[in-house]
């Protein structure tokens, strides 16, 4: 079972996407921001994160610079409500793999998350 960690400081986007990706068999955990994702991917190795952008505390660029300098290795999908050319070119040059809009469009989402699962298989 492949393991997510979905990052937002919306708690409806939190649980939407959760109980989308656990219905489709996923291990999900939940974090409201970038302070406890990344705490939370030093204790678990996650398969995929999906990473909101703006968040209170630590914002999304932030915690994906923290968790890459401990795990080069995370896959890691930023969720932007912002189509922020410039900030998404800082976290692809940080490491993220991706990058998808709000207001999340699921067909979209689980494409994303599908292509990079295929691509975690091709690499075990």
């Amino acid at each position: 079972m492949l393991k997510m960690l979905v990052v937002d400081d919306e708690v409806d986007v939190c649980d939407f996407v959760k109980h989308f990706f656990e219905e489709r068999d996923f291990e999900v955990a939940v974090a409201s921001n970038g302070e406890e994702a990344v705490k939370c991917a030093r204790k678990h190795k996650f398969d995929i994160i999906l990473l909101d952008v703006r968040m209170r505390k630590m914002d999304g660029i932030e915690a994906l610079k923290r968790i890459k300098e401990f795990d080069k290795t995370a896959n890691v999908i930023m969720v932007t409500a912002v189509d922020d050319k410039e900030r998404m070119n800082e976290a692809t040059r940080l490491g993220a793999t991706k990058y998808i809009t709000k207001p999340l469009i699921l067909e979209e989402l689980e494409s994303a998350v599908y292509e990079m699962t295929k691509q975690l298989k091709k690499e075990n």
